[in-house]
């Protein structure tokens, strides 16, 4: 097909169908989605905001946590909003260079968080293995470089993917059984071969999250090993209790990314449409909600900063990995 009749069987709006065939329950399935949404947005600016002002969370660990809450609140604030309008005010249309956006960072955003979270892995590594060393391996230029690197390898990698999205014609219409943008949602729209899309996306994800996946595996082995040799049991439980919030992160983020990865692209014609749906916008609302909490649970620091916040109490407290 030429050039000039794929550009005339481009939609100019696509229509977002929210959850197929729970329509009638749209209003009640967007409350929990809500409440989830308000939690994480008060919880990420609270942890942001205490990270930034207590001098005693202005460690590496923290930093890489601020950066992880404000790449949370940024990938849910680009669906859930969305999300509630087709939900409540029954807004379905979306311009077609919206959603290419839309797309392009949903995808950005969810590699972005996999980057954080392999470097807060590799954090804990040295925490528990260098534990002397830590300030001085891990100085703040060397912090901002990784921070940028994981930035520009989410961006350069996403980028083709509203390109390949955007060559595609639409001959079947523009309806997309989806609350949000995602790109083989709406590659799967187009009457054209959505092969390159296809191909191009599951390169993207062994590049991203297979690999951020053997970081963090590697990181943990060898922390595993470390705590293992210690001699005292107090010694190994402090050193492991520092990693257990990290690990609460890690399930939360990659269970329902992977469910909605692998039943997406090899399989799953048996689990109804609307559970995949589910999932997939569970997989964007329930980390930036469970990590501030998972973090002021199992961190000793940030527990103390919110009582310390919440007291008025202008003492310092003990800074301990």
């Amino acid at each position: 097909m030429s050039g000039t009749n794929s550009s005339s069987l481009t939609p100019g709006t696509f229509i977002l169908n929210g959850v197929p065939g729970l329509e009638d329950a749209h209003i009640w399935i967007s409350l929990p989605f809500c409440l989830l949404y308000i939690t994480a947005v008060v919880g990420i600016c609270g942890l942001i905001y205490l990270i930034g002002h207590e001098e005693a969370l202005h460690q590496a660990m923290y930093y890489f946590l601020a950066l992880l809450s404000f790449t949370d609140v940024t990938l849910c604030t680009t669906t859930v909003p969305n999300m509630l309008c087709i939900f409540w005010l029954n807004l379905k249309e979306i311009d077609f260079n919206a959603c290419l956006a839309q797309m392009f960072f949903v995808h950005m955003l969810t590699g972005m968080e996999s980057g954080v979270l392999m470097l807060m892995a590799l954090d804990r590594y040295v925490a528990v293995c260098y534990p002397l060393r830590y300030s001085t391996i891990l100085t703040n230029p060397v912090i901002a470089k990784a921070g940028l690197a994981t930035f520009l390898r989410s961006v350069m990698l996403i980028t083709p993917f509203p390109f390949l999205t955007k060559r595609l014609p639409y001959c079947q219409g523009n309806f997309i059984p989806h609350t949000y943008c995602d790109h083989m949602s709406v590659a799967k729209v187009s009457c054209g071969s959505v092969k390159a899309n296809a191909v191009y996306g599951l390169m993207v994800a062994l590049l991203i999250g297979v690999f951020d996946i053997c970081c963090i595996s590697a990181s943990y082995t060898m922390i595993l090993r470390a705590v293992v040799s210690l001699s005292s049991a107090d010694a190994r439980h402090k050193a492991f209790s520092t990693c257990t919030a990290h690990i609460c992160a890690i399930i939360t983020t990659y269970v329902p990314a992977f469910f909605t990865f692998f039943t997406h692209r090899f399989g799953g014609h048996n689990i109804p449409h609307h559970i995949h749906i589910i999932v997939a916008n569970l997989y964007l609302i329930l980390p930036p909600t469970m990590n501030p909490i998972v973090y002021g649970v199992k961190t000793k620091q940030i527990r103390e900063g919110v009582i310390k916040f919440l007291l008025g109490d202008k003492a310092g407290f003990v800074k301990t990995h």
